[in-house]
């Protein structure tokens, strides 16, 4: 048990544990049997759910520890929410430059969600295709594994040679390895403007051609999405203005002949980008599962075909399908996965009923050479399966 006062337990079978500080987190998982690690607890409703006798609730880590904007670093602890950071950032004209997903709406919650649960699911919005994903952006962390066991990896520099990228690893372990204390990301300046070029009446394959031809320009794309409920394909371009004119009229040049074209205003524009990221524009009802599907950017369209009871969209280029199924049975589970056995990648069920996620797939099965050598890092980490047990299975 927790032997400091300031950290709140209530009743070990099923017990909430709110530590305060970085001892306190290790006296936790040192003497926990099984739990639930959870920030704002705004994720809890994706992928399989945790099975475990306690929660872990890191909610009084919440604290923006060092923000060094002429470095274009920032950390904080793992429990800060993620509206603070981000606001902290914008008063610096800076920004998480991998475009986190808002996913409230789909989710049903009232938070966008903590700095931790940023890392742990490892979830990019539209301009991963230039600014890559959230891993890429973690400079370092300390945490405690599920041995009860501090560490720390990385630093405050954007290069880092020494030893294994653990910051690679635990982004996107859905806290599993161990549990976030203090994170330090690289962040980057927020573009002065935005323009949005947009392609109308294509079908699918074709604007999957459309967006490739965009990527392989050199107008620095920032954002590749079709809709095929309007037909439409979005390219976005970001940067100070005058450039963005002589990318403008590089961008008309290659997609002409796609189609006809318009350009959305800029505050359009931005709620456009916006609604991709978040998934909005699926419109979903209540009664809908949700996933998330990575592919080749070339096989979207192919995902769009192969789940055809679905409703979806592409975003990524093509690379990112997110897709609508009725909330019943295996909430597609069965399509979802076969496709992407056939095409490769991964999918990942973002929202369904708690009876559905309980028994089907809702991340995709990997290899078993993977499995394995996966299986071997969760030992390493956490060898009793303290952490989020069930979580990826």
């Amino acid at each position: 048990m927790c032997i400091t006062a300031s950290c709140r337990i209530l009743n070990w079978n099923g017990s909430e544990m709110q530590p305060a500080d970085f001892k306190e987190l290790q006296e936790a998982i040192a003497n926990a049997k099984s739990l639930e690690v959870l920030g704002n607890g705004t994720k809890r409703g994706m992928a399989r759910p945790v099975k475990a006798e306690g929660k872990l609730d890191l909610s009084r880590l919440n604290a923006i520890t060092s923000y060094e904007p002429e470095e274009l670093v920032f950390s904080a602890l793992a429990g800060t929410p993620r509206q603070q950071a981000e606001a902290a950032l914008a008063q610096a004209s800076q920004m998480f430059a991998f475009e986190p997903p808002d996913l409230s709406a789909l989710l049903g919650t009232q938070s966008t969600g903590t700095l931790g649960g940023m890392i742990a699911t490892n979830l990019s919005g539209p301009r991963r295709l230039k600014a890559g994903a959230v891993r890429d952006h973690v400079l370092g962390f300390e945490a405690v594994s599920g041995r009860g066991e501090i560490f720390k990896a990385g630093g405050r520099v954007v290069k880092n040679v020494t030893g294994y990228d653990l910051p690679k690893l635990m982004t996107g372990s859905w806290g599993t390895l161990a549990v976030l204390h203090e994170v330090t990301l690289k962040v980057l300046p927020r573009p002065e403007s935005e323009m949005t070029l947009v392609v109308h009446g294509l079908a699918p394959q074709d604007a999957a051609q459309a967006m490739s031809a965009a990527m392989g320009s050199a107008a620095e794309v920032s954002g590749a999405a079709y809709l095929p409920q309007t037909r439409d394909t979005f390219i976005r371009i970001e940067g100070i203005t005058p450039s963005l004119f002589a990318r403008r009229v590089m961008l008309e040049t290659v997609l002409k002949h796609f189609g006809p074209l318009s350009l959305l205003a800029e505050s359009i524009s931005r709620a456009q980008w916006i609604a991709i990221r978040d998934a909005v524009v699926l419109n979903a009802g209540s009664h809908e599962a949700i996933w998330r599907v990575s592919v080749a950017p070339m096989d979207g369209h192919r995902m769009l075909d192969a789940v055809q009871s679905a409703r979806g969209f592409m975003d990524w280029a093509g690379g990112l399908v997110w897709l609508a199924l009725p909330d019943r049975g295996d909430a597609g589970a069965g399509q979802v996965q076969a496709a992407v056995k056939v095409l490769g990648g991964h999918a990942l069920l973002i929202r369904a009923a708690q009876n559905i996620r309980e028994k089907v797939d809702c991340m995709t099965p990997e290899p078993a050479p993977l499995a394995a050598l996966n299986a071997r890092v969760k030992s390493a980490f956490d060898p009793q399966n303290i952490l989020n047990p069930g979580r990826m299975r």
